[in-house]
């Protein structure tokens, strides 16, 4: 009889024991029994008999995971404070039945992809460094200098993986990918069918994908001879997991840059701080686009005013396009009564819910609960019912009001469902079939418009005043992405509604300066010069959950390199019916929090290590 200490995928349980008779290599994958349900799990260590009875595994999944996927999964349960089985149910094992094939395919016909000078200079940068950023301008022509960097690493007979925020998985980059590389390249994302998954899979095992493109989950696939990972959009706060366990899918590039030694490349035109301070990175200025932009920054609260009417009806009788970004999708974000005051809040959640027209409906954003829009106040029985913040079904309608001729497209993650979705929207949009887009951050996100002449930006104080020390570097980041969708071919207008306009205008288009300005304010302070660990803790009973967040409170303040920044409860302070109370460190180095927290825990304690959401 063999002993084997196997990990439960996707559980947060340390290693368990179980036997079987036939011996099994290590980090197979198999079928065992917990709790009266059949489990997979990976078989992680031999182990002698034990003193207690123990289960048997049920069998072989003929699947196996590599030592450098148990390397990585080993890093991601110490760095992250997650069980080894968390680690691994982001992961997909190898088949242990199929084998590379070994017909090699030719990758790209023919490269017709011609590198300027700076272009060149930037990719010889790229090579010589192990982890560099690539801090380009929009259109100033990174993906092609991602791709000769692919096509170096296919005649090396390796594979490149490239890591794209989910949102920018546009059908134009497919395209491009897909009539360059053909059949080695395949796309790696949630929106694919079982059966779209099953092909790339096929691809992936038997060595014919050369470029593995996707998003973040892209990273875990079972990859042989894996020669380059570049991450795109660096700065994208979606590359981080909202769920155990909670990686940046970014650090984690970088440490597979390591323990696969070979480059890792990052690329955005508005890099995090954190990256520009830690790499090497090649400025890559100006771009494709030479169009002027002419800045008009307007002082008043997030509305469509007269001067943006005027500017929206002018842009249409000129046969042009325009796009509206706004920060928030519904109708408008929240509805409060006018007489009161009263809130509509989430009967699970402490937040309000966004007004939804069309379904009409009221919504909440982070558990879903929906219900009927109320008639009048149930604090005060007014009927002068208000909404706060306008969204981008709201501004639809809106325009409407005054463009009826006009076509006019939502572009937002309530509207744009699909990859159909997206693909017939933009192809509506470039055929000018539609003359304008009303979206969210998806508006900015790697699409080409070609006769978008009039950008409106909305929203970009409430972005600035986020309860966030990113704040500023996400809102100049998100003018910057928005604005440099105009003007592609022609002289553009950027409207800019903000009561800032000093910052922004001091920043536009000298984003190295605000980077260098960033660095004293977080200094001392905040990542990336310290290191922060946010730690949950939730319950139905509120009482519960504060007195597991005091319990731990009281042992973390014996490790004195560790700085308790706050224990309260969270900012919202309810969600999905429990009650949220969190703690938040703070200390020089991450292996100072990881020592003080692992022998803190208490029940109900989930950690978040480099936090990016502190609601």
């Amino acid at each position: 009889m063999y002993y084997y200490k196997v990990s439960i995928l996707a559980s947060p349980l340390e290693a368990l024991t179980y036997h079987t008779s036939e011996k099994l290599e290590l980090y197979t994958l198999v079928t065992v029994v917990l709790n009266k349900r059949e489990k997979s799990a990976v078989v992680i260590q031999e182990s002698s008999k034990p003193l207690f009875e123990t289960l048997e595994i049920l069998e072989s999944q003929k699947k196996k995971y590599s030592l450098y996927q148990y390397k990585l999964a080993s890093f991601i349960s110490s760095y992250y404070l997650c069980s080894l089985g968390d680690a691994f149910s982001v992961m997909l094992p190898y088949e242990t039945t199929k084998s590379p094939s070994s017909i090699e395919i030719n990758a790209f016909k023919n490269s017709n992809i011609i590198l300027s000078t700076k272009q060149n200079e930037a990719l010889k940068f790229l090579q010589q460094e192990r982890v560099a950023l690539l801090f380009g301008d929009t259109g100033s022509g990174k993906t092609e200098i991602y791709m000769k960097y692919f096509e170096s690493i296919i005649q090396e007979k390796k594979k490149a993986i490239f890591l794209m925020p989910e949102i920018s998985l546009t059908p134009q980059m497919t395209q491009r990918l897909n009539e360059h590389f053909g059949s080695n390249f395949v796309m790696w994302h949630s929106k694919l069918t079982p059966l779209q998954k099953k092909k790339a899979l096929e691809k992936i095992y038997s060595g014919e994908a050369k470029i593995i493109a996707g998003a973040r989950s892209a990273l875990f696939l079972p990859i042989e001879d894996l020669g380059l990972i570049v991450v795109d959009e660096e700065h994208d706060d979606s590359y981080k997991s909202a769920s155990r366990p909670r990686y940046n899918a970014r650090d984690i590039a970088i440490y597979m840059g390591k323990l696969y030694n070979i480059p890792v490349v990052l690329g955005s035109a508005t890099p995090s701080l954190s990256s520009y301070v830690k790499f090497p990175h090649f400025r890559l200025k100006g771009g494709y686009f030479n169009a002027d932009k002419e800045f008009i920054y307007e002082k008043a609260p997030e509305s469509l005013t007269p001067l943006i009417e005027t500017e929206i009806k002018k842009s249409f009788e000129k046969k042009e396009q325009a796009i509206v970004f706004l920060p928030t999708r519904a109708n408008f974000k929240y509805l409060i009564c006018g007489d009161c005051g009263y809130t509509f809040k989430c009967a699970f959640c402490s937040v309000g819910m966004s007004l939804h027209q069309k379904q009409r409906a009221l919504k909440c954003h982070y558990c879903n609960f929906t219900q009927a829009i109320p008639q009048i106040c149930p604090e005060c029985r007014s009927a002068n019912l208000l909404s706060s913040r306008l969204g981008t079904a709201q501004a639809v309608e809106n325009i409407k009001e005054f463009l009826p001729e006009a076509k006019i497209e939502q572009f937002d993650r309530d509207t744009i469902t699909t990859a159909t979705k997206l693909k017939k929207a933009l192809q509506r949009f470039n055929n000018k079939e539609s003359d304008i887009l009303v979206g969210t951050q998806m508006l900015s996100k790697g699409h080409d418009y070609h006769d978008v002449t009039l950008a409106v930006v909305l929203g970009m104080d409430n972005m600035l005043n986020m309860p966030d020390y990113r704040a500023r570097e996400k809102a100049l980041s998100s003018l910057i992405q928005v604005a440099g969708r105009s003007g592609r071919a022609k002289d553009a207008k950027v409207i800019v509604q903000t009561f800032n306009e000093e910052f922004f205008k001091a920043y536009y288009g000298r984003y190295e300066s605000f980077l260098e300005d960033e660095k004293l304010f977080r200094s001392e302070l905040y990542p990336p010069f310290k290191k922060l660990c946010r730690i949950l803790f939730a319950h139905k009973n509120g009482l519960k959950a504060q007195e597991s967040m005091r319990a731990m409170e009281e042992k973390l303040r014996e490790y004195k390199d560790v700085e308790i920044v706050g224990a309260k409860k969270c900012a919202i302070e309810k969600v999905a019916n429990k009650y949220r109370f969190e703690i938040l460190l703070r200390s020089q180095k991450s292996t100072d929090i990881i020592k003080a927290v692992r022998a803190s825990m208490v029940p109900l304690a989930e950690v978040d290590m480099d936090p990016i959401e502190f609601a």
